[in-house]
C-alpha cells in the first residue's frame, strides 16, 4: 500500500507493488490528513529485493532511494523506531496488514517488531485490535497474539464496522 502513496508523489518505486487505480485516493487522502492536521506516517526507509523470492539480493534504502528494478518488501530500521515510537503513544490501535512480507523470513523484521512493540503496550492500557488474516497470522508468527486486545480475522469487514457500514451478516440479524 505504501508504494502507491510513494507514487502518488512522484517519487520512484522500482517494481514495487503499486495500487494504480489508487493514486488519486491516496493523493485525496494524505491532503486530508494535512487539512486536519493528522500525522500521516509513511516508511522513511524501506528492505528492497532484486526480485519476489525468500533469496533475494537485499539492501535498506532511503523511502525516496528504491533503485529501479527493485521492490520493497519490508520497513527498514528506521522506520521500525519511528512506528515504535508512534504507538507508545496511542491510546488504540487498529492494525489491518502486515508491514512487509512476513511470509519470508528475511522480510519479516518489520512486522515482527510492529507486533512485539503492540505486545508491550497492551498491558500498559494500549487497546489493540489486530484485523485481517494476514495481521492475525502476523501475531500468530510473532508468538505473541494472546497478548492482543483483540482480533478478528475478518480485515475488511472490521473496517467497514470501524466506518459506520452496516454488514449484511449483521443486517441478517435484524431481520425479521
Amino acid at each position: 500500500m505504501v508504494f502507491t502513496f510513494y507514487k502518488a508523489r512522484g517519487q520512484s518505486v522500482g517494481s514495487s507493488l503499486v495500487e494504480e487505480d489508487k493514486l488519486d485516493l491516496a493523493k485525496k487522502l494524505e491532503e486530508m490528513a494535512k487539512a486536519k492536521g493528522v500525522k500521516l506516517l509513511l516508511p522513511t526507509d524501506v528492505v528492497v529485493a532484486d526480485k519476489f523470492d525468500p533469496e533475494a539480493n537485499t539492501q535498506t534504502v532511503s523511502a525516496d532511494a528504491i533503485p529501479d528494478g527493485w521492490m520493497g518488501l519490508d520497513i527498514g530500521p528506521d522506520s521500525i523506531k519511528l512506528f515504535q515510537d508512534a504507538l507508545r503513544e496511542c491510546k488504540t490501535v487498529v492494525w489491518n496488514g502486515p508491514m512487509g512480507v512476513f511470509e519470508f523470513d528475511k522480510f519479516a523484521k518489520g512486522t515482527i517488531a510492529i507486533a512485539d512493540t503492540l505486545a508491550e503496550v497492551t498491558p500498559k492500557g494500549t487497546i489493540t485490535i489486530i484485523g485481517g488474516g494476514d495481521s492475525v497470522a502476523a501475531v500468530e508468527k510473532a508468538g505473541v497474539a494472546d497478548k492482543m486486545s483483540h482480533i478478528s480475522t475478518g480485515g475488511g469487514a472490521s473496517l467497514e464496522l470501524l466506518e459506520g457500514k452496516v454488514l449484511p451478516g449483521v443486517a441478517a440479524l435484524d431481520e425479521k
